[in-house]
C-alpha cells in the first residue's frame, strides 16, 4: 500500500517547495521510501541533466531513489512566469498524461510520493484546466502550506474550501513562519487549528537562511503520512 499527496499552498512563496523537501527527509529518515515530484515547473537553470529547475532538483536529491529528471518534473518551462502563460508562449498545451505517466513510476518505486504544485491551488494549466485538477487525476490526498503572515487566515480558509469543494481528503496542513514580524502569530495559528478540519503536522519557525533540515525538525507529525 502507498500513498500519494499533492502539497499546494496558500499563494506563491510561502514555502512549499522547503516542507515538501523536509516532509521527504523526515520520512526517509524514518525509514519509508520516499519519492518527490514536480509536476509541472516554469524557470529553468542548468543541472547534471540537462536544462532543470531549482525546486525540482532539491524534491529529486531528497527523494529514496534518484529517479530520472523527466520523471520527477515531466513539464518545464525556461520562463519563471505563471506555467499557463508560459506553456501558451511555448506553443504547447501540456499533457496531464505525461504526468501520470511519471507519477505511476514514482508510486511504483516509493511508499509516499510527494508531488508539489506551483503558486496556490487553482493556479492554471491553461484555459479550462488548473492545478486543482491534478489530485483526481492522480488519486491524491492533499497536503496544505499554510504562510504564515497577515492574511493569511483568509487565505488558508479560501483554499480548504475550495479543496473541500472537490471532494478531495485534506490530510493535513503546515504553517510556515515566512514574516518574522507577524504580529499575534500563536493566536492566527490557534484560529487555523480550530478552522482546519485536518491535523496541523507542525509549524516550520522562521528561519533566516531556511533550511531542509531545520524544516524537518519541525515537522514531527510527518509520520501520519506513513502508509498503513
Amino acid at each position: 500500500m502507498s500513498r500519494s499527496f499533492f502539497v499546494t499552498g496558500t499563494d506563491t512563496g510561502v514555502g512549499k517547495t522547503l516542507v515538501t523537501a523536509a516532509l521527504l527527509r523526515r520520512l526517509r529518515e524514518s525509514g519509508v521510501t520516499v519519492a518527490g515530484m514536480k509536476p509541472v515547473a516554469a524557470g529553468a537553470i542548468a543541472g547534471p541533466e540537462g536544462r532543470a529547475n531549482k525546486d525540482a532538483l532539491l524534491l529529486q536529491s531528497e527523494s529514496s531513489l534518484r529517479h530520472p529528471y523527466a520523471i520527477v518534473n515531466p513539464w518545464l518551462f525556461e520562463p519563471a512566469i505563471a506555467p499557463h502563460i508560459a506553456a501558451a508562449e511555448a506553443g504547447i498545451v501540456i499533457d496531464t498524461n505525461r504526468i501520470v505517466d511519471a507519477h505511476d513510476v514514482l508510486r511504483a518505486s516509493a511508499e509516499v510520493v510527494l508531488a508539489e504544485g506551483a503558486g496556490g491551488f487553482l493556479v492554471p494549466l491553461d484555459a479550462r484546466r488548473s492545478f486543482a485538477d491534478l489530485p483526481g487525476l492522480l488519486g491524491m490526498e492533499v497536503l496544505l502550506v499554510v504562510g504564515l503572515r497577515l492574511g493569511c487566515l483568509n487565505h488558508a480558509l479560501l483554499t480548504t474550501a475550495a479543496i473541500a469543494a472537490r471532494g478531495y481528503r485534506l490530510a493535513g496542513w503546515i504553517g510556515n513562519c515566512i514574516d518574522a514580524a507577524f504580529a499575534r502569530q500563536d493566536a492566527n495559528i490557534a484560529t487555523l487549528t480550530g478552522m482546519i478540519v485536518a491535523p496541523c503536522l507542525g509549524i516550520v519557525p522562521w528561519l533566516p537562511n531556511p533550511g531542509v533540515a531545520e524544516a524537518a525538525a519541525a515537522l514531527p507529525a510527518a509520520a501520519m503520512l506513513r502508509p498503513a
